[in-house]
């Protein structure tokens, strides 16, 4: 039976995305309060150079949010590779004498262009290696550097996962053998931070956690219509495909999610306790009173 909280949610999130759609117009005037690229000491900023993936997709989620959950459903549609987490953010290029700067402006690139193409190149390779058209990378610190993101791709696709916060403290404070819970919450907090300023600034799709798991057929079709690709069935049966390797630092690698099947949400008590900023951000993600549903 559909849990009417969990409904509830949906519901507010996209009647919330309509309302600021049409309070701010198109979604892309936001990006104008976006940050700017860091330009050389001198001033000088790269053009961007022709990308080889021109939309990727990023899904952009705290930790423990359920995203490598969302990451192996749609890698089991056959025209979307959603890999391991990529962790492009740490590929970096480094400009080992002082002439290589001068030689790089010259074709005119520059340290951050130079990375941006390398990302690039590495979703590319990645795409032809699978035969599929629909590249997705579902690192959750990607969330912390999405202005990046943007500026790499102005032409990316945004998927946000969202959980609520609470069970998302809960989640990360079970899983570390001395949890600093202090540290936690304001790990926790520096995601959220980062979820609702992308969630302000991109056309993104937005989804819950929580639906995922109680619907995972109506989430996933809403994802494929997003994604312009037909839903199909054999999503929901991810553990009958190769997703390679589960482990730390590449993703979830958890008895639930190696069960090869939906599992519903785990959710936190809701008397545990938040700072003030996390419980205004769960409701402003439509979570009834700042309570994770049960």
């Amino acid at each position: 039976m559909r849990d009417p909280r969990i409904s509830a949610i949906g519901k507010g999130l996209r009647r919330r995305g309509r309302l600021m759609a049409q309070a701010v117009g198109p979604p892309r005037r936001h990006l104008d309060a976006m940050p700017a690229p860091r330009p050389a000491a001198d001033g000088y900023t790269a053009p961007r150079a022709p990308r080889l993936v021109d939309s990727p997709v990023f899904v952009l989620s705290s930790v423990r949010s359920g995203s490598t959950l969302l990451r192996v459903l749609m890698n089991s549609h056959s025209r979307i590779r959603a890999p391991h987490e990529m962790h492009l953010r740490t590929l970096h290029v480094h400009l080992s004498r002082d002439f290589t700067d001068d030689a790089m402006r010259a074709l005119a690139l520059d340290k951050e262009e130079l990375e941006h193409v390398l990302w690039d190149r590495v979703l590319h390779l990645e795409l032809q290696r699978s035969g599929k058209d629909v590249i997705v990378d579902k690192t959750p610190p990607n969330t912390l550097v999405w202005p990046r993101l943007h500026r790499c791709w102005p032409h990316a696709r945004y998927i946000l996962l969202l959980r609520h916060p609470g069970a998302v403290v809960a989640s990360l404070t079970a899983r570390r053998d001395d949890p600093d819970h202090e540290g936690i919450r304001t790990e926790v907090l520096g995601y959220a931070e980062k979820l609702e300023e992308a969630r302000q600034h991109l056309d993104a799709h937005v989804m819950t956690y929580e639906e995922l798991t109680a619907e995972p057929e109506k989430s996933t079709r809403g994802l494929c219509d997003y994604l312009g690709v037909p839903w199909e069935s054999g999503m929901l049966d991810y553990g009958s495909q190769d997703h390679g390797v589960f482990r730390p630092q590449l993703g979830d690698w958890s008895s639930t999610l190696r069960s090869g099947r939906v599992q519903p949400a785990r959710t936190a008590d809701p008397a545990t306790g938040l700072p003030p900023r996390l419980t205004e951000l769960a409701r402003a993600w439509g979570y009834p009173d700042g309570a994770p549903p049960r």
